[in-house]
């Protein structure tokens, strides 16, 4: 099994909860957000060393509420490159429509490049109206009134997008004309001649791996029909075995053969290790509270299960014992939450699993004390 780290990487807060303050009450200074970013790269340095197969950030701008400050971590991946000796470097995701696509494509496989084969190109959608209409795109989250027209212009145009990226990073030449993207675009002069076809500079020297969040029955299609591996977080159990198995139908139908154990899927949970089960509940609900008082407006709780089976709708902000009822958050001791792992690697068969113990506002010295719980009490248990 392999597993790795995922931080959502924001500052630390000493007002978290269900209460006030409002998370568009805050606002961080510009020192203490970059304090944070530094200390964000000394939790990778610190996954490299106690052996973690990977370190995942996550793409977010203007958030000056504090919770999550990495704008670009492919920038910040490769410093960490130049740190680390083994861990793999991932985005949890890089938000494609807000990206130009060549210059996604350019930046990933300088860092994969740079850091010997170690980069994971994390994909996905956006959640945050707020990002995608300033940079390029539109979103259809619950906090957008115009959802279905957002949504179908986002799907487009990451679909174009992802195109063009693959294109891109893997073959020596590529043209691309579609609905919103078109490389090269016609009558480019060029030494005498007209620009028909691009060559990506660099591209990546080594095989590497395409990964998408699965939030939608929409993205559960199209994931394993692309061929890459989906995560699966956020989830009422029972909602990730059935996804977590139709992903492997759609694959095997598309692509002509079965999936191994845990291939291409990924489990994404959210922990709290601490001496006893009632630590533990202290520790996390504060962060827990705050994670739904911030994420809960875009739709985040629509994996879990509401009162009639089916989905919850969206803007649910659960309780910690909600999330505990539905394993979507694992909250115990070491031998607790090792178990817990273990019911999922034997319901799924987990071959890749993402840890997220870092709660919004926590101090970073507890998030190495979790990252050494972790690496030394839970994963030597995990099957």
């Amino acid at each position: 099994m392999r597993v790795g780290t995922f931080l959502f990487g924001g500052v630390e807060m000493d007002d978290v909860g269900a209460g006030p303050p409002s998370p568009l009450d805050r606002r961080y200074d510009n020192a203490t957000i970059w304090a944070a970013t530094e200390r964000i790269l000394d939790m990778g340095v610190v996954c490299d060393t106690l052996g973690y197969d990977s370190f995942w950030l996550t793409e977010h701008h203007f958030q000056f509420e504090g919770y999550e400050v990495i704008p670009n971590g492919i920038l910040l991946g490769a410093i960490l490159a130049e740190r680390t000796e083994q861990i793999r470097i991932g985005m949890a995701f890089n938000i494609v429509p807000q990206w130009h696509p060549l210059k996604l494509a350019e930046d990933f496989a300088t860092l994969h490049n740079i850091s010997g084969g170690r980069a994971i190109l994390g994909v996905g959608r956006g959640t945050v109206p707020r990002e995608s209409e300033v940079l390029g795109s539109k979103i259809g989250s619950f906090d957008n009134p115009d959802q279905r027209a957002a949504d179908e212009y986002n799907r487009t145009q990451f679909d174009e997008a992802m195109t063009v990226l693959r294109m891109a990073l893997d073959q020596e030449t590529f043209s691309f004309h579609g609905e919103i993207y078109d490389y090269p675009p016609p009558g480019i002069p060029d030494r005498g001649g007209f620009v028909e076809e691009l060559t990506l500079v660099p591209r990546p020297l080594h095989p590497y791996e395409t990964w998408q969040a699965i939030t939608s029955p929409p993205t559960l299609e199209a994931v394993p029909r692309s061929g890459w591996g989906g995560v699966f977080w956020n989830n009422h159990h029972s909602f990730v075995k059935m996804r977590w198995e139709k992903f492997a139908q759609i694959y095997e139908e598309t692509h002509g053969r079965a999936l191994d154990r845990g291939e291409h899927r990924a489990l994404a949970m959210c922990v709290r290790v601490e001496d006893s089960h009632e630590a533990a509940i202290e520790s996390v609900r504060p962060g827990h509270d705050e994670f739904w008082k911030f994420l809960g407006p875009y739709g985040w709780s629509k994996g879990y299960m509401g009162a009639d089976g089916k989905p919850a709708p969206p803007g649910l902000i659960p309780s910690l014992e909600e999330s505990i009822e539905q394993r979507t958050w694992i909250v115990g001791s070491a031998d607790e939450v090792a178990e817990q792992l273990n019911w999922f690697d034997e319901q799924l068969g987990l071959e890749n699993l993402m840890l997220f113990p870092m709660m919004p506002g926590d101090s970073y010295t507890k998030v190495e004390e979790q990252l050494h719980r972790l690496a030394e009490n839970v994963i030597p248990q995990l099957g």
